[in-house]
């Protein structure tokens, strides 16, 4: 008979680890690990500008920092105060070991292939009987390759899209919130939980949402206070030891940008769509076992399913996107079918087993009883030995395997095989040609002899003119050069001399709706992807004079609508050219040239002509400085009077609503000896006292010597006033960054007293004479004992 013991490594625990590790796998088959280990520049999607982001960290480390000012996109903008570090950090440190390009495409699909070990160790850990973790690492795998949504977060096509972060704090999650359960236990295991809480908020804050739920539920919703005991120093130490990045965030929010996007309202069809029927169903099974057979683990899942579906449909238009929810449905979905086919197959081995038995023979008080005339007592019935043997193979072996081996075959039929296996099968899934897509690279596309020269015909233009920022036009067929967002990383290519005004991180910048106001301008097939904003049609000159006021040096096109328009426009002059290149538009191919201009008066530091004016009534960030600034903007060309957020007592102060500004002229003055570095601007005047305009994306960090100021200016700019000659703005901390990074080091010290309490106590004691690293009997587990072992009676049957 198959028994699980105490000690040893019997045979359902080698099952297990064999289910882990091929689910494992057959992640990592299906990704091509041919191409993640190629050197190549990973493309498509969000991930293929993604790919700036590691290396401007390691800038930043070089530096000794970890966060700064990035002036490749936008005008400028804080990072990584308004994204998630952690990843890039992981990118850098691999970086030294191995290939850049490789580090980054290793990152991108860790979330992916820790996720079925993930669910695993969930289940070990909240005490799931085997084989409920094996049958739920099953689902995660099936999960990987649901295809239901595309870009929300944690399934395998969310993380070609871009989305890489969310599935590794997604997959952190999950084994947090089983260490949280074993925590409240034992009452230890507070400093691996906090430590893990604080990696989860500093790769996605959304999973960190998932994770913290969990965590209350779990703390909250049991006997005693030793739970909250346990419970509030691990939240304690975790919000501390991230507080370097979050407090700087929070204070930050009023100087980002709200993208608009719309929720979601096809409830029916996102929460059960059709390929994800045949899982509710195992799911409602698995829920309703988790319920009678009190499975903590199994109730626990429920409850954050419910609540995120639930959230899903109620929450109203914000900042959380209600489709950032959905992921946690149906990954929910997916383990619960796990519980679910696992209780199925113990249920049929119970089933197996009683149906099997055997009357017990009289024992010697049966006979007493006989012999004195006292009524029978009901002989017991009990199992075959052989079939209790059966019904242990059918639980411990053939459930698990039959699990593997149906999700498997389940998920290849729309995969099919990676081209390199001998086996084929008809793919009838757009996943493997993402992974083919992004994994092969910018290198490998049809059109990377376009994008390779035109990356080179810049690298030329910044040396024979100078460096400076580009706005490029946007069109779908983009896409063909390895994503519609490959021209983001021309700072990447250029080493940081020809900037991209359309970056990546759309929400961490104000300047961004200026941005892609210009680009309807500018653009023949624009993306508008801001909602609200008042995009006009093509027009060129308009954009241009919008370029001016952003400080804008290079203008790149390529439709011939854009180009003739800028060939007429006396604003700009052609400098180099590049082309013409075969493009497939459509069922056809075209000639497409790319034509680079130098847009004219865009200096980046230039004095004023007019006093500014500071509008009244405006609040300093958010959509009330954005409405107000926008409706100048759009007039901007015509007027000839800044308007500022705030200033010096002797500037003029109107409502914000006011169409027409007093025009006080400033003395004539000029500026020169411009010098811009990463994170500071210097410049010489002629005359103190004339206020200068300093093009570069408005931010509290900014501190400024040799003047009074910066104040905001529309639509995101700085405006100083000289008091000497030399004047230089820099970067530095805020009061929230010093803030944020005190508690970070007094979350390293809780984090320290979390350790020591922690510690079994013959290793509490500091200093004295050393003792073994032995535990004594009857003492609690250690740190490295999480997983706790199933009693034997568990796994006997009948």
């Amino acid at each position: 008979m198959i028994r699980r013991r105490r000690e040893g490594v019997g045979l359902p625990s080698l099952v297990g680890a064999l289910v882990v590790v091929c689910c494992t796998a057959f992640v990592a088959w299906q990704l091509d690990p041919r191409l993640l280990l190629a050197n190549t520049t990973a493309a498509g999607g969000d991930m293929g500008a993604h790919v700036m982001l590691p290396a401007f960290e390691r800038q930043l480390l070089s530096r000794g920092r970890l966060a700064g000012w990035n002036p490749a996109w936008f005008d400028g903008f804080p990072f990584p105060t308004f994204y998630f570090p952690l990843p890039s950090l992981v990118v850098v440190a691999l970086s030294v070991a191995i290939p850049y390009d490789i580090a980054f495409k290793l990152v991108t699909v860790l979330g992916s292939l820790g996720m079925p070990a993930a669910a695993w160790a969930f289940g070990r850990l909240g005490r799931l009987q085997q084989p409920v973790p094996e049958c739920m690492a099953v689902g995660a795998t099936a999960f990987l390759f649901d295809t239901s949504y595309t870009i929300d977060g944690g399934n395998l096509a969310s993380s070609l899209a871009g989305e890489y972060d969310f599935a590794l704090a997604l997959a952190v999650a999950l084994v947090f919130l089983g260490v949280v359960m074993a925590g409240v236990r034992s009452g230890r295991h507070r400093a691996v939980a906090a430590v893990m809480l604080a990696a989860i908020s500093l790769t996605h804050i959304v999973p960190a949402m998932y994770a913290a739920a969990g965590a209350v539920l779990i703390v909250l919703f049991g006997p005693g206070r030793r739970r909250l005991r346990w419970g509030v120093p691990v939240a304690i130490v975790a919000a501390a030891l991230g507080a370097f990045w979050s407090v700087p965030f929070v204070a930050g929010l009023p100087y980002t940008t709200n993208m608009g996007w719309v929720n979601v309202t096809t409830y029916v069809r996102s929460l059960a769509p059709a390929e994800l029927r045949w899982v509710i169903a195992l799911a409602v099974a698995g829920a309703l076992a988790s319920f009678v057979r009190r499975l903590a683990a199994g109730r626990l899942l429920v409850v954050l399913t419910a609540v995120a579906g639930t959230v899903f449909v109620v929450l109203p238009e914000g900042k959380l996107y209600n489709a950032r929810l959905l992921p946690f449905w149906v990954l929910g979905m997916y383990l619960l079918a796990g519980i679910g086919f696992a209780e199925i197959g113990r249920f049929g081995a119970r089933l197996w087993v009683s149906r099997h038995r055997l009357v017990e023979p009289p024992d010697a008080a049966e006979l007493r009883d006989r012999t004195y005339g006292l009524p029978p007592a009901p002989r017991l019935r009990v199992a075959r030995p052989e079939r209790r043997s059966t019904g242990a193979v059918i639980t411990f072996v053939v459930t698990p395997l039959v699990a593997l081996s149906a999700g498997l075959a389940a998920t290849v039929v729309p995969l099919g095989l990676p081209s390199w296996s001998p086996v084929r099968v008809q793919a009838t899934s757009f996943l493997p040609s993402w992974v083919k897509w992004n994994y092969s690279g910018y290198q490998a596309k049809s059109a990377w002899p376009e994008y390779h020269a035109l990356v080179r015909t810049m690298a030329g233009v910044g040396r024979r003119y100078g460096c400076g920022r580009a706005m490029w036009e946007y069109g779908p067929e983009l896409n063909d050069l390895g994503t519609p967002m490959a021209l983001m990383l021309l700072p990447y290519w250029t080493h940081g001399c020809i900037g991209s005004m359309e970056g990546l991180l759309f929400e961490s910048s104000a300047t961004t709706p200026y941005h892609f106001v210009n680009q309807s301008e500018l653009s023949a097939q624009p993306s508008r992807a801001m909602v609200g904003l008042p995009y006009g049609p093509l027009d060129v000159p308009l954009g241009v004079r919008h370029l001016q006021q952003l400080g804008v040096r290079y203008y790149m096109a390529f439709t011939p609508q854009a180009e003739a328009q800028a060939l007429a426009d006396k604003q700009l002059s052609l400098v180099a050219t590049s082309g013409p290149w075969p493009t497939v538009v459509g069922s056809g191919v075209v000639q497409r040239t790319w034509d680079v201009f130098v847009v004219h008066r865009s200096g980046t530091v230039v004095p004023v002509r007019y006093r500014p004016v500071v509008m009244t009534g405006v609040p300093p960030g958010g959509p009330g400085w954005l409405h107000a600034s926008l409706a100048q903007y759009l007039r901007t060309p015509r007027q000839r009077v800044l308007r500022a957020q705030s200033g010096p007592p002797g500037w003029t102060r109107l409502p914000w609503q006011a169409a027409r500004a007093p025009a006080i002229p400033e003395p004539a003055a000029s500026v020169s000896s411009v010098r811009m570095g990463t994170e500071s601007v210097a410049f010489d005047v002629s005359r103190p006292g004339v206020p200068v305009v300093v093009k570069v994306s408005y931010f509290p960090n900014w501190h400024v010597t040799g003047a009074l100021g910066p104040w905001r200016t529309s639509p995101n700019m700085m405006v100083v006033v000289p008091t000497s000659r030399h004047v230089v703005l820099r970067y530095g901390w805020s009061s929230a960054g010093r803030a944020g990074t005190v508690l970070s080091v007094l979350g390293l010290l809780g984090l320290v007293a979390l350790v020591r309490a922690d510690r079994p106590a013959p290793l509490r004691a500091f200093g004295g004479r050393r003792r073994a690293w032995r535990r004594r009997a009857g003492s609690p587990p250690a740190v490295w004992e999480l997983m706790p072992p199933v009693e034997d009676s568990d796994a006997r049957l009948g």
